[in-house]
């Protein structure tokens, strides 16, 4: 539905026909770490998030799952590998 308190007219999965279902009724401002993110938007003079209502719960316990301007780097660990077996691999 389109939102009617904070975000006007923008679709907001939140929104009822009774009002926001989110706890406490509006959504809250972005914090410091949403700053580059692309799905941070300016509405009514204030920055918030499109796609979280409360952006700092997302990241209270690491990096936020939806931020666009964070990227998760993968370690790939290389075990001990034995040189005969390594040979014989290379055999094949």
């Amino acid at each position: 539905m389109i939102c009617t308190t904070i975000k006007k007219d923008h679709d907001c999965t939140l929104m009822t026909a009774n009002g926001c279902s989110y706890n406490g009724g509006f959504c809250h401002e972005i914090v410091d770490e949403c700053k580059d993110c692309n799905r941070s938007a300016e509405f009514q003079k204030a920055w918030y998030c499109t796609a979280c209502p409360e952006p700092a719960l997302k990241w209270k316990n690491g990096n936020c799952n939806l931020a666009t301007h964070v990227s998760s780097i993968v370690k790939s660990e290389q075990g001990n590998l034995n040189p005969l077996k390594a040979s014989k691999r290379l055999g094949r």
